[in-house]
């Protein structure tokens, strides 16, 4: 049994991975552009923060995140918990016997992109560039209804068994109809809402999660089964967004055709 490598290890492993970023930056800022770094004080400091910011990160994965993911699955999968006593055996087990597992990763879902610092700073920018016509709520919120239920249908895929390329095949049928459909702006945006939602909170939880029902659930395979949710996580988001600019269009159009008529009248 190997030992869990401690906070030393994690920070010279992230240590050893930051270094070559920095000297990718340093190398062009003085080879290339032959200009000082400016405001080296600041920015050694920013890289020292960033460094000490990601061992505390990677070292709470491993001591809280993980294993909260995992065990959070195990008591949702526990036969007791399914059926309440009603029945017994696994072999009695139904997809709709796991409601609450789907909810859950709805609601982790939901909870997790709202929080993410990554999407919080693309809402910020859209609402900047589009002058308030994209709302940061509105595009968090979008957002996060896409992983929600992009999560919710993974743990389905998972507790069935059915193959992953199924949905997400049909999913990326539906962002090309979308694209023709939905408002040019908004297509670049919702692609991209699509990869800020794989970022650091949504995306250990979410493994997490998969890795931990695909344990636990009779007849599922880690390796088959676990992974995979986070292509949910990236595709849903697109297809939430173009749908909420598309609903708004149709609405800002309901309403003109009202006012238009009004006036008629």
């Amino acid at each position: 049994m190997t030992a869990e490598p401690g906070l030393l290890d994690v920070l010279l492993q992230t240590l050893r991975d930051v270094l070559p970023i920095a000297a990718v930056l340093f190398g062009f800022q003085v080879l290339v552009l032959r200009r000082p770094v400016p405001h080296l004080k600041r920015v050694l400091l920013g890289f020292v923060y960033v460094l000490l910011g990601l061992v505390l990160f990677l070292e709470g994965l491993d001591v809280a995140l993980f294993p909260l993911g995992k065990l959070m699955a195990q008591q949702l999968t526990d036969p007791g918990f399914l059926f309440a006593g009603a029945r017994q055996g696994l072999n009695a087990v139904q997809w709709n016997d796991y409601l609450w597992v789907y909810g859950f990763a709805f609601a982790i879902g939901f909870a997790t992109t709202i929080a993410e610092p990554s999407l919080i700073a693309v809402a910020i920018k859209a609402e900047e560039v589009s002058a308030g016509a994209i709302t940061v709520w509105g595009l968090r919120i979008a957002v996060a209804l896409g992983v929600a239920v992009g999560i919710a249908l993974g743990t389905f895929r998972i507790i069935t068994g059915t193959p992953l390329h199924y949905y997400i095949i049909s999913g990326y049928v539906v962002v090309i109809i979308q694209t023709a459909l939905a408002p040019r702006m908004i297509v670049p945006l919702a692609y991209d809402s699509g990869g800020v939602t794989t970022s650091t909170v949504t995306v250990p939880l979410v493994a997490a999660l998969g890795l931990g029902l695909a344990s636990t659930v009779p007849g599922r395979n880690p390796m088959l089964d676990g992974f995979g949710l986070i292509a949910f996580v990236s595709l849903f988001p697109i297809i939430s967004v173009m749908g909420y600019a598309q609903l708004s269009e149709w609405r800002a159009r309901r309403k003109h055709h009202r006012s238009a008529s009004a006036e008629e009248d």
